[in-house]
């Protein structure tokens, strides 16, 4: 079963990938961000926007080539980048991280780079609503992306959002009372016999965000990847995708 899921993943991968366009862009401090654009042919720029950040160790396509499919079947303009807080966790390369060679980068070092697309999206003639999207440490930086840039993001999606001592100074607790936006916090069930993690759960849910816990599941956004999972996550993608659509539809 295993083998199969990852077979439908690539396959998925595979078709999605011919459309993907490569995209290059700076950021306030001169770091080259690379990462991808992906929609359907017909798809306009006035469709709503999701901006996707990977998760430590990882990369853009690594991450989200196995879900982009779906996303833009869904109407959606994918704009997933490679952060310079990354790797090749995923078998693939982070070209941002490759191009700062001998560089060291922590997770807080990483948000510059969520501005910056938020910015190349603006500035790129993108015009319909946006989500911000991270997994693990870029789910604990988009709650302050959003916090910051109120008026230009429009809701945010945020898989196993990291704190602790890695995440000093960026940690996504103190942004979750002043976040405005609509927000659905997602976590696997493993996770959430982790203390601090089910404090951060009802803290959230109680300055009123959404939360849901994926069952099964796995760490960050590879919560919607079957393969990763070894299993169905067809009611985590229901959720996910139930969420962007009422949150692209409020006026």
């Amino acid at each position: 079963m295993k083998s199969f899921l990852a077979l439908i993943a690539l396959l998925l991968a595979a078709s999605v990938n011919a459309k993907g366009v490569e995209v290059s862009f700076k950021t306030l401090d001169d770091v080259t961000i690379y990462g991808d654009v992906y929609a359907l042919g017909d798809t306009p720029k006035s469709a709503p926007l999701i901006l996707l950040f990977h998760q430590g160790g990882g990369d853009a396509r690594g991450e989200y080539l196995p879900l982009a499919s779906r996303l833009a079947g869904e109407g959606y303009i994918l704009l997933a980048i490679d952060q310079r807080s990354g790797g090749d966790r995923f078998g693939m390369t982070n070209r941002t991280l490759a191009g700062v060679e001998g560089e060291e980068y922590s997770y807080c070092d990483a948000y510059p780079d969520l501005e910056a697309a938020l910015q190349f999206a603006l500035d790129s003639g993108y015009t319909g609503k946006i989500a911000a999207w991270g997994s693990s440490y870029s789910a604990a930086l988009v709650f302050r992306l959003a916090t910051e840039h109120s008026s230009d993001i429009d809701t945010v999606l945020a898989f196993s959002p990291a704190s602790g001592e890695a995440m000093t100074g960026c940690r996504p607790e103190p942004y979750s009372e002043k976040l405005t936006q609509s927000l659905l916090v997602l976590r696997p069930d493993r996770e959430m016999e982790i203390p601090s993690v089910r404090s951060q759960i009802e803290l959230f849910a109680e300055h009123g965000h959404q939360t849901y816990v994926a069952t099964p599941g796995v760490h960050g956004s590879s919560m919607l990847n079957a393969a990763r999972v070894e299993g169905s996550t067809e009611n985590t993608w229901k959720v996910v995708l139930d969420f962007l659509a009422d949150s692209f539809a409020q006026q």
